[in-house]
């Protein structure tokens, strides 16, 4: 079975040996079991991730960097990935580590039962966690999923987790806009909208050891609200739920901007 792993990148020069040092070996676990492709999404870097990327896996037959001049957002990367992928099964992950490549192989685990198609990483779930991760990415993140579980389906717990493995099907079939961070969760949705089962994989989420992350903070949150309350204006008889999903948004922003 052909397995794609894709990996966006924007500006990671600082983080490809370590990189490359923690995905090796675990390639290597996975080549006994599947036939694997690593794609590497150079998204419009400015800085020599492309050129650290190519001599450093040019070793190998599995590993292929695609890029492209323009900063297309994590959401274009992901879909550039898409389009090149050849895997029956795909796992999309960060570039930085900060969910350990090592647990790839447990994550695959739960596409063995037939009736999961999708499996979201997460650190939200009773048995998950998180590690040094800074307090206003936690506020951010965390707040977002639970204002996702109230609008959708309380029963998963993270919404905005790269960290994922797909069945082919489920990117064939499912649609996404957004070309920014919040295409996680668009993505996430749609399955759901479409029919498909989606699992959780307890994991832990580590603060990011190289490199700095190209999140912003501030307006990945207001896409976040626009987009929930696009899924509140849909929605009937939720007056509860958006009582109590306004009173989050509230909180949300509080410790955003009160955050050091």
């Amino acid at each position: 079975m052909k397995l794609s792993i894709i990996i966006p990148a924007y500006n990671e020069s600082e983080s490809v040996k370590h990189t490359s040092t923690k995905l090796r070996p675990v390639i290597e676990q996975l080549q006994e079991t599947y036939d694997v492709e690593v794609l590497f999404v150079n998204d419009g870097s400015s800085d020599n991730t492309e050129k650290l990327l190519q001599d450093e896996f040019a070793d190998t037959d599995y590993a292929h960097v695609i890029s492209y001049k323009r900063n297309k957002g994590l959401g274009g990367a992901v879909r550039t990935g898409f389009k090149h992928a050849q895997g029956d099964l795909i796992v999309t992950t960060d570039f930085d580590g900060t969910y350990e490549f090592s647990t790839i192989p447990q994550m695959l685990e739960y596409l063995k039962d037939d009736s999961v198609d999708m499996v979201t990483a997460s650190p939200y779930h009773p048995l998950g966690a998180v590690e040094g991760v800074p307090k206003y990415r936690l506020v951010f993140s965390f707040g977002a999923s639970l204002l996702y579980r109230i609008l959708v389906n309380p029963r998963i717990h993270t919404w905005t987790a790269l960290y994922r493995a797909y069945r082919r099907p489920v990117i064939d079939n499912t649609r996404f806009e957004n070309n920014g961070f919040l295409f996680n969760t668009e993505l996430l949705i749609n399955a759901i909208r479409n029919g498909y089962k989606v699992d959780e994989f307890p994991t832990v989420l580590h603060s990011r050891q190289y490199g700095q992350s190209s999140i912003r903070v501030a307006q990945v949150t207001k896409s976040h609200l626009v987009y929930q309350s696009q899924l509140l204006s849909k929605a009937k008889g939720l007056q509860v739920a958006g009582f109590m999903a306004s009173t989050l948004i509230l909180i949300i922003f509080t410790s955003l901007f009160t955050s050091k």
